[in-house]
């Protein structure tokens, strides 16, 4: 090649904006597979929500690719994504959510887990909602060794509403009293 070849602005233009190009590219890449990884673990982001004639509010749940139950919801009105845990006492929150829920840590206690026994901290929560459903007075627990921001959703909140699974979908029905 010429020597004028490399002193050419036209040439590095063009490098640039195939470099920029290719970056854009990775990044758009990136949020799609993003969206798509998300939905597979928490297909239920805006879960469906209907409320019958007689006044029972429904969710429908769709199950994840994992065989769970993961959906969006708000704690004391605080965007949170729910794991329904039937095995689970009490709704279990992780303590970063606690504090941005401002929920107040009371009597500690020693829970029982598929991991082993933990130090939990009694609480309640002013509102729970999931979907068209809201609770309030719920009790939970904040447990300090959870890591993630996952809150199970655990029989202290399933024991008031009706809920049936059948496939992979979970119904859950708040009847009013």
């Amino acid at each position: 090649m010429s020597k004028s070849n490399y002193n050419n602005p036209g040439s590095t233009t063009g490098k640039g904006m195939l470099i920029l190009s290719f970056a854009i590219g990775l990044i758009l890449l990136t949020l799609v597979f993003d969206d798509l990884l998300q939905g597979q673990f928490n297909p239920n982001r805006n879960p469906e929500s209907v409320e019958l004639l007689s006044g029972i509010r429904e969710v429908t749940l769709r199950r994840n690719l994992q065989g769970h139950y993961t959906a969006n919801g708000t704690i004391n009105g605080v965007p949170v994504t729910f794991l329904v845990d039937t095995g689970a006492t009490d709704v279990a929150i992780p303590e970063t959510i606690a504090s941005q829920a401002n929920l107040k840590k009371g009597n500690a206690r020693i829970a029982a887990t598929a991991n082993g026994s933990v130090h939990v901290y009694a609480t309640e929560l002013n509102s729970l909602t999931l979907g068209n459903i809201s609770l309030q007075n719920v009790a939970a627990s904040i447990t300090p060794t959870m890591f993630n921001d996952t809150i199970l959703l655990g029989m202290s909140a399933l024991k008031e509403i009706d809920f049936s699974q059948v496939g992979a979908t979970l119904t859950l029905r708040q009847i009013p009293n």
